[in-house]
């Protein structure tokens, strides 16, 4: 590890499969902890790139529970990197079952927060959720509730020597980066929130690479999901785009409209709240629009208006709280 650090201190750069080998060795424990959180507070200083962000992802999946979801459904995920600090509620967890009632099926690969308060684990937990990697299972949500939720820590045991420092050190790490790219199921269909325009680039780079249909979005005030209170782009199949607010229908929104995420109860009774279209019209409204760019991202002919027509309906129908009631209710038998 001494070499690894001097090599990052003098601002030297790994390839692919250095990479891939060096974080094969953190995950599998081989470093004291001392040495993984100076290695991980390196990244926090300097900018990763293509090649180290791909050999980390390529480790991630070789080491991880894979499971064979995506022979049976085309899938998506809709999933951020977090680590942007503006503490929202959670918006692309919210949005996924507005997906599936929509009546796509959808693979949402989700963790406990780590630099937030409250990650998508935490809130389906608290809900009631009981976390599965069995196939079966998984298989059973998504024919019958058309979503199923994948625990990352279930997924990814190599993990457990470096959760508790994530948790430790509180702040956003290249781990962030990895979260939604190491997708277990590999969902043939990907719309990914990032916390950072330079972020965004590095995802396009490697999954324009890729067969996957994928969205890459970055609202510009740093938001890792579409906050309606600014501008944002995406990188997608179809390449970069730069989408007003105002263009798309909307008026921009104050950030704390959108807040919530501090605490694992306020994140729940929102995330209820728009379940069941007793939210505010922000609160729904940033939902729906970033299930509508998900149901884009699977059927890249529909305009913008025809998905959130869809994602809409499905909200107010209530089918997306028809999908999160039955796929509560499997995961409890």
């Amino acid at each position: 590890m001494k070499e690894i650090l001097n090599h990052l201190f003098e601002h030297k750069t790994f390839s692919t499969a250095e990479s891939k080998e060096i974080l094969k060795k953190i995950t599998l424990g081989n470093y004291n902890n001392s040495q993984m959180a100076a290695f991980m507070t390196a990244y926090c200083m300097r900018s990763i790139t293509v090649d180290e962000l791909q050999g980390f992802k390529d480790a991630m999946l070789e080491l991880c529970l894979p499971v064979k979801l995506n022979q049976n459904f085309n899938l998506i995920d809709l999933c951020g990197t977090g680590g942007d600090g503006k503490d929202t509620f959670n918006i692309s967890t919210l949005a996924s079952f507005v997906v599936a009632g929509a009546g796509y099926h959808v693979a949402k690969h989700g963790n406990y927060g780590v630099s937030s308060g409250c990650g998508s684990s935490n809130v389906m937990e608290y809900l009631g959720y009981q976390f599965t990697n069995q196939e079966d299972k998984l298989l059973k949500s998504l024919d019958q509730a058309g979503i199923c939720f994948l625990h990352a820590p279930l997924f990814h045991p190599a993990m457990k020597h470096i959760a508790p420092l994530r948790k430790e050190l509180g702040v956003k790490t290249f781990f962030n980066m990895l979260g939604p790219m190491v997708n277990p199921a590999q969902p043939q269909n990907q719309i990914v929130g990032v916390f950072s325009l330079e972020l965004a680039r590095l995802y396009a780079y490697i999954y324009q690479k890729s067969n996957l249909n994928y969205t890459i979005l970055h609202a510009l005030e740093g938001y890792d999901e579409v906050s309606l209170t600014c501008d944002f782009k995406t990188f997608s199949n179809q390449g970069e785009q730069l989408y007003a607010i105002k263009d798309i229908g909307f008026d921009k929104i104050d950030a704390e409209t959108i807040t919530g995420g501090s605490t694992v109860e306020d994140s729940a009774k929102i995330f209820l709240s728009v379940l069941n279209n007793q939210a505010s019209t922000e609160q729904s409204s940033v939902v729906l629009v970033n299930a509508a760019l998900a149901i884009k991202t699977i059927e890249n002919d529909l305009s913008f208006s025809d998905c959130f027509y869809k994602a809409e309906t499905a909200l107010l129908n209530g089918s997306a709280l028809k999908s999160f009631q039955k796929l509560i209710a499997i995961s409890k038998n």
